[in-house]
């Protein structure tokens, strides 16, 4: 969205390492679609321009830059938020992911600021929206603080920026940035022009920018980044139409009150209840956090249940609460619940992740846990599963998490969040009509998932086939490229370990690399042939595709490429025989190294294998290939009647499917 043209100025105010810059620069250079002049080029370097307060930043800044064709980088050692030295410079674009940590005391800012605060959140937010020209832009990343705090300064801040530049606030998902934070972030969008053009302010909100949120950061299906850059686009060409990740608030809804909260899910709960039944309160129908006064007269060395927070589940209204404690020992410090109680995370990232359950077989109908947990306890209007599956909806998940408080990893609900929350409450009868109606669903899902869960592809072996090392089998071992070519946002796949998976290669999200790279990689072997098999030998020692499609990539030397003698062996036996826990156990057992240990392709290759003939080889390939396809089918199952449940819930709401 954020878009830097050939002449335009651009700042990164906490430059880092200068990542921001360079990429804006292979965003110009590459968006023309044509080379460009020397004068084009010289100019751009002349136009970008950063600041950091680190003298060792601004040193391996200036290398960055040198290495990246920058002949004359324009990086500064100037403390944004303490200097006025260069406050009355004004930029067109200003890209940033500034530091958001304050010291220890605050920040000591100067005077020039139109929000005062000590908090460099506010600070650089600020400085930011003040130093566009005119017509100028911004791109910012900002922690959850900017978005919903209740301070003064925070408040002020938002206010100015929906006043005079907002226009587009972009909702990441929790774990974007990590293994480096696994802060919940958002990105600003700045534009005066912008911004006055329009009465609304846009809301996208990213649940899946292409890869997993774990540490490893492993790519996936399903990515939002183009939609929402789409999105994006045609809001600013006045062309928005609704869409199932943005919608649009009037400013005036936004500044109706003093908080000026800019969560885009706060007021989108409004515009998609319809519902027929009655609203009302949760503490309406549920008493929140129990006493624990009720257990006055129990004996203190009662056994009661203990349940921790990794005991609940995510997809599953059933615990196992094995563990039990004595009364006394548990009493202080942790959560009080009983039979039938529900309990739901209040945490980050537990919250967002839905853990929760209803108790149930408790020892001595008695429980204590998680601090963590909320507890919900049903009176005569409601019965708890009717009250699970409603905290399960997206509607209240995501009017929760628009309203946690904290920050980093310590992100709660408020239990005034719970206990205000409006709910669809209709007769008991038709609770009970729909949790069976569900039940049935889940019973289906459940099974479904025991299938998938526990299925591995086996291969009983026959004491009669003959035992052959992998060598003799096949035509080639090899592997990819030892050296990791540069990669580029365009141009030829480039696999590595991590786009294995389940069996397939994975394309989505993997690196690619320039055509003339591509060329000589292919000439050095890198490119698997049709019904190659891969085998990861370096780090996740065991992960297997086979190639049985036709398309240009090659791969990284993680991965051994083993080409079938197909007189000898069928490409899918040779597949499945990899994938089994016999091959893969006998190829850890033979990893070397020491930093990095893997399994060497002289190796691999003296590996064992059991031949049977080839009409063997077929009966065994076709057996596997049917019980995947039932596999694939329970998948199929558990996605529809995931939907079914989201739907009824959906019909409570009214808000349709």
């Amino acid at each position: 969205a954020v878009e830097p043209g050939k002449n335009d100025t651009v700042l990164d105010p906490a430059c880092g390492t200068a990542g921001f810059l360079i990429s804006a620069f292979k965003h110009i250079r590459e968006k023309g679609g044509k080379q460009l002049t020397p004068d084009e080029h010289k100019r751009i370097i002349r136009n970008l321009v950063g600041y950091d307060i680190s003298p060792d930043m601004v040193r391996l800044s200036l290398v960055n830059l040198y290495l990246h064709g920058f002949t004359d980088p324009h990086i500064s050692e100037y403390d944004t938020l303490t200097s006025e030295e260069r406050w009355n410079e004004t930029f067109d674009v200003i890209l940033a992911n500034p530091p958001f940590m304050s010291p220890k005391g605050g920040i000591r800012p100067h005077k020039k600021f139109t929000v005062s605060s000590n908090r460099s959140e506010v600070l650089f937010v600020d400085y930011i929206a003040e130093h566009l020209n005119p017509g100028g832009k911004a791109g910012v990343i900002v922690p959850e603080g900017i978005i919903f705090q209740s301070g003064k300064a925070y408040k002020e801040l938002r206010k100015m920026l929906v006043d005079q530049c907002l226009w587009a606030v972009v909702s990441l998902p929790a774990g974007v940035f990590n293994p480096y934070s696994g802060v919940k972030t958002s990105i600003l969008l700045l534009d005066k022009e912008v911004a006055k053009k329009t009465d609304n302010l846009l809301f996208v909100k990213i649940d899946n920018d292409g890869y997993n949120l774990g540490a490893q950061r492993i790519p996936v299906k399903g990515a939002q980044l183009g939609e929402a850059i789409q999105i994006i686009n045609l809001f600013k060409d006045d062309n928005f139409s609704d869409s199932p990740i943005a919608h649009v608030v009037q400013k005036s809804v936004i500044s109706s009150n003093a908080e000026y909260n800019l969560s885009g899910e706060r007021y989108k709960i409004n515009e998609i209840i319809n519902t027929d039944f009655p609203l009302k309160k949760i503490s309406d129908v549920c008493v929140v956090n129990p006493l624990k006064s009720e257990l006055k007269e129990i004996l203190k060395d009662t056994k009661v249940s203990f349940v921790p927070m990794a005991v609940l589940n995510e997809n599953n209204i059933n615990f196992n609460a094995i563990e039990t404690k004595k009364l006394g020992d548990v009493y202080n410090g942790y959560t009080y619940f009983k039979d039938n109680d529900i309990l739901i995370a209040k945490v980050t990232p537990c919250f967002e992740n839905g853990k929760a359950g209803i108790a149930k077989s408790l020892k001595n109908g008695i429980g204590f846990g998680s601090s963590e947990f909320y507890v919900l306890r049903n009176n005569e209007k409601s019965i708890p599963e009717y009250i699970y599956w409603i905290l399960k909806s997206p509607i209240f998940k995501d009017n929760a998490i628009s309203k946690m408080t904290g920050t980093g990893g310590l992100r709660r609900v408020p239990k005034s969040v719970i206990s205000d929350f409006k709910i669809p409450l209709p007769p008991l009868s038709v609770q009970e009509e729909i949790v069976a109606e569900i039940e049935g669903y889940q019973k289906i899902i459940d099974g479904a998932r025991m299938v998938v869960e526990n299925y591995k592809p086996h291969i009983k072996i026959d004491p009669k086939w003959e035992m052959v090392e992998l060598g003799n089998v096949c035509t080639k071992i090899t592997d990819g490229s030892h050296f990791s070519p540069e990669t580029t946002d365009e141009g030829y796949p480039y696999i590595t370990v991590r786009d294995l998976n389940d069996g397939i290669i994975d394309f989505e999200g993997c690196k690619k690399i320039e055509e003339k790279k591509y060329l000589e990689l292919v000439k050095s072997g890198c490119k698997p042939a049709i019904n190659d098999v891969l085998f990861s030998k370096d780090g996740t020692v065991g992960k297997t595709a086979i190639v049985d499609f036709e398309k240009e990539f090659v791969v990284l030397s993680s991965l051994a490429i083993i080409s079938p003698d197909k007189q000898k062996i069928l490409a899918q036996y040779l597949f499945q025989m990899l994938s089994t826990d016999y091959f893969i156990n006998k190829a850890i057992e033979n990893k070397t190294g020491v930093a990095i240990r893997r399994i060497v392709l002289k190796t691999l290759k003296t590996i064992h294998i059991p031949l049977p003939p080839l009409d063997v080889q077929y009966r065994i390939v076709a057996q596997i290939q049917k019980e995947k396809g039932m596999i694939e089918a329970s998948k199929n199952l558990i996605e529809l009647y995931e939907q079914k449940i989201k739907d009824r819930i959906n019909e409570v709401w009214g808000a349709g499917s």
